[in-house]
């Protein structure tokens, strides 16, 4: 760990032992999502006093974040070498740690985007990203190391999920029955350039196995054309895959934004929001790294790949227990993701992420009830009861993506939450639900599809 990144950790850690975490957002909303080069993560945002659809404000990189370079918040480090990481699956119940920790303390994640490594990219990411103007030590070494060293299990571009995950890290005392609360609490984008992708058979513009198009679409309609479908050769650098190079510019204010093509001449940029897609603890068993149960494409239970935009710097998520210690893992970094995430994937770009991870005892009072049995998130202005259309993933058996079962289960954990934890009658909650929460779609490409629920924390004076 850098000596200089060590005192920001230790100071933003007694803050928020001394005023909590609310009281510090209240204060001075400390440690926002800060660009690579911040010295220290106690700066005041400069969007602090701005309404909450304004999203964070996430400076421009300013240096790449190489592995064990530049600022690292955390008390831990993990960084992403091939012989550590998953890829394409998550970690099991029984899954040797890779890093112990304390409960409350702090871990500086070096997370690692997929994409440019995968096999229809040509796995070879310094190749890739060159081809698109990136200078080749604006590649990160790690992505470059994993891709060409990469062997604790042989890569099946078609079966395997696309993931680099890292972990899993054992927390001090947490055991089954606990909720280890997730806190990120500064997001880095270690370079400045993410990707879109949109893969033949995935998306929401997707063909079925036999060819025909979903449900309420025609062929032509089906994205990428279903033309340029070339699954049928078994190489995957010809399936027709299509990934959109997305560089990241300095805006106003130093503000980030990715930047895309419009037409000709024209482009469109919009704001980045970093945050993870995937964190999550220990859920199934398996035999071996790549058991179907494991893939890391479905979230479960357990978390994994959750992909709600909301929980990014200063969110919580909160997570049952099933393994001794937790076993967290992370992975599938985000730059920035609009609900649904339609095409496949969002702007994904590897960031250096800082987590703070607390296990809550039941009986406690430090994570709502609905989490010893199911993920839910919190940001600094609503809670949000989560929803999954199949939540033990393949282990259960079945693979439903049906939007309207992932709803009635957000609905039903929202209800649970309003009228155990704040006290709301069931008949009240259920029509305070309808007259004033929203209920969002966080993906519906994920095999098990997400919809979480928006309880603004103002309507509760909170």
């Amino acid at each position: 760990m850098p000596a200089d990144a060590v005192e920001p950790g230790r100071v933003r850690d007694l803050l928020v032992d001394r005023m909590g975490r609310r009281g510090l957002l209240r204060a001075a909303a400390a440690v926002t999502t800060l660009g690579a080069g911040a010295a220290a993560p106690l700066a005041l945002p400069s969007q602090a006093a701005a309404a909450p659809s304004a999203g964070p404000h996430v400076s421009y990189p300013k240096q790449i974040l190489q592995p064990g370079k530049g600022p690292v918040h955390g008390t831990h480090y993990l960084s992403a070498d091939p012989d550590r990481v998953r890829w394409g699956y998550v970690p099991a119940l029984d899954s040797e740690p890779v890093l112990r920790m304390r409960s409350g303390e702090t871990v500086t994640v070096d997370s690692v985007s997929h994409e440019g490594l995968l096999e229809d990219q040509g796995r070879d990411p310094l190749a890739w990203f060159r081809e698109r103007g990136v200078a080749a030590d604006h590649v990160l070494r790690d992505a470059v190391a994993i891709a060409r060293d990469y062997d604790r299990t042989d890569r099946d571009f078609d079966a395997d999920g696309p993931h680099v995950v890292l972990g899993p890290i054992q927390v001090e005392g947490a055991e089954p029955g606990d909720v280890l609360k997730v806190e990120p609490l500064s997001l880095l984008p270690r370079v400045p350039y993410g990707v879109v992708s949109s893969r033949h058979g995935k998306g929401a513009l997707s063909r079925r196995a036999d060819g025909s198009p979903a449900d309420g679409i025609t062929l032509d309609e089906v994205m990428p054309p279903a033309a340029t479908d070339g699954r049928s050769t078994g190489d995957p650098e010809r399936y027709g895959n299509v990934s959109v190079f997305t560089p990241v510019r300095r805006g106003t204010g130093g503000q980030a934004h990715g930047v895309l093509p419009l037409g000709s001449t024209g482009e469109v940029a919009f704001p980045l929001n970093p945050h993870m897609g995937m964190m999550g603890v220990a859920y199934a068993a398996g035999d071996r790294l790549t058991a179907p149960q494991l893939n890391s494409i479905p979230p479960t239970l357990g978390g994994g790949n959750i992909d709600i935009r909301l929980l990014g710097a200063d969110s919580a998520f909160y997570l049952p227990v099933f393994a001794e210690g937790a076993l967290f893992y992370t992975g599938d970094p985000h730059f920035a993701m609009g609900n649904g995430e339609v095409a496949l994937t969002a702007v994904e770009g590897s960031l250096r992420t800082t987590f703070r991870l607390t296990v809550c005892k039941p009986g406690s009072g430090d994570a709502p009830s609905v989490a010893y049995r199911y993920p839910f998130g919190e940001t600094p202005d609503a809670w949000l009861p989560v929803g999954l259309s199949d939540p033990d993933g393949p282990g259960g058996g079945a693979q439903i993506s049906d939007l309207d079962i992932a709803m009635r289960r957000a609905v039903v954990n929202a209800l649970d939450f309003l009228q155990d934890d704040l006290g709301m009658d069931r008949p009240t909650a259920y029509a305070y639900l309808s007259a004033a929460a929203d209920f969002e779609i966080s993906q519906v490409v994920d095999r098990t599809v997400g919809v979480h629920g928006v309880v603004r924390k103002s309507h509760f004076g909170r």
